[in-house]
């Protein structure tokens, strides 16, 4: 059995931080907007979107970076 430094788990965690913030941020960047535009819910629906493709993104990165290993 192999036991695991911390520092092993920072790659897990980063990727936790990495996803939070992939979707996060374009929600409150479009919740933000059509407060500022008075477009309200259609910005907010674009930032689900966008942040739902980026989620995608990154789960296709993650999986080609762990076929490389």
């Amino acid at each position: 059995m192999t036991s695991k430094k911390p520092t092993d788990y920072l790659e897990y965690v980063s990727l936790g931080g990495e996803i939070a913030a992939a979707l996060s941020i374009p929600i409150f960047l479009g919740y933000w907007l059509d407060g500022y535009f008075g477009l309200s819910p259609w910005l907010l629906l674009i930032g689900c979107l966008v942040g739902i493709t980026n989620i995608f993104i990154l789960i296709f990165r993650l999986s080609n970076r762990l076929n490389k290993k």
